[in-house]
């Protein structure tokens, strides 16, 4: 595909969703159509959070569709970067992937930016799109491979990054869509550098990379079609609700309920180390001059938290782990 008039002209070979993606005789007018990536780097993490919410169901061997047995639902298993295409475009009604490929299916399908609504940030999968090079290459900056061979499989979101950093009308990108390996390209030539994502850094080290720049930050989110207004099924309640549970589940996974007994003299003090989301609970207790609270406290800070109580004056405290939540 050439792409020209902006003053880059580039080679680019455009993402293509494969026909077979959607299974056949999914569409339901009266079930939410739920699309879950089938796998790849954010599938396990996915998976639990459907579990953990009470919105899994069986699914067949072999079958890429499952139905929840108590709610108007199926989950629809696809590969990730189809997602944002089908919930564009209706197919599905909600669905999850990363901001990497949500953003990449929206310059394709010549948006500006994403035509759907983000429901949250799941807090999965984070990790970085970067322009990488050999080693002896990084320090010269994004702008010397303006005009370069790049290999990526965004090359959507490459064109844009590279169109921010040309200098001269006359420059010209070439940009190679391969869908795996792409941190092998420079190595067998076919590449100056890529476009790819990097979690760890093992897999960029060990191929002799490292980062020019960063392109884009990226989690994976929960969104849905664009609300028309029209809903004579009642989808927007069982989407409404999913979002709900995701949210309560994950809540429960990142707090703790820290329990504490607390005199009057010290209560001031103790509430300021544990205010809650929105203010801590406090019960007066049979003794006199003594409370009960009790705030949800991130499990990242609980064991710092407690031995603040501890020094404040509290007694008895108790931290106890959350299975669910509605917030």
């Amino acid at each position: 595909m050439e792409r020209s008039g902006s003053g880059l002209s580039m080679v680019a070979e455009p993402r293509e969703r494969a026909a077979s993606s959607m299974p056949d005789g999914v569409g339901d007018d009266h079930k939410v159509l739920f699309a879950i990536p089938k796998k790849g780097r954010i599938h396990e993490e996915v998976m639990k959070i459907i579990k953990g919410s009470g919105l899994d169901a069986k699914r067949p061997e072999r079958l890429d569709v499952a139905v929840h047995k108590d709610l108007p639902l199926k989950l629809v298993f696809l590969p990730s970067a189809d997602i944002p295409t089908y919930v564009m475009e209706g197919n599905v009604d909600i669905g999850i992937s990363g901001s990497d490929m949500l953003e990449e299916a929206s310059f394709a399908a010549g948006h500006d930016r994403p035509v759907v609504e983000v429901m949250q940030e799941l807090g999965i999968g984070k990790c970085k799109l970067c322009l990488q090079a050999p080693k002896d290459k990084c320090h010269l900056g994004p702008k010397v491979f303006v005009g370069k061979r790049i290999v990526t499989s965004f090359p959507e979101l490459s064109r844009r990054f590279f169109e921010k950093h040309r200098d001269q009308a006359s420059q010209e990108t070439s940009i190679k869509v391969v869908s795996g390996s792409v941190e092998a390209a420079c190595g067998l030539g076919l590449a100056d550098a890529i476009v790819d994502l990097v979690e760890t850094g093992t897999t960029m080290k060990a191929a002799g990379l490292d980062i020019v720049s960063d392109v884009l930050e990226t989690e994976a989110l929960l969104f849905r079609q664009v609300h028309n207004g029209s809903d004579p099924h009642g989808k927007d309640q069982i989407m409404n609700m999913i979002d709900q549970r995701i949210r309560g589940y994950i809540t429960s996974t990142r707090f703790v309920m820290v329990v504490c007994n607390v005199h009057d003299v010290n209560m001031a003090e103790v509430t300021s180390l544990m205010p809650g989301k929105r203010s801590p609970t406090v019960t007066a207790l049979k003794e006199s001059g003594w409370h009960s609270v009790s705030a949800l406290v991130k499990i990242s800070d609980s064991n710092k938290v407690m031995d603040e109580l501890a020094k404040a004056g509290a007694t008895d405290i108790l931290a106890t782990s959350l299975s669910n939540t509605r917030m």
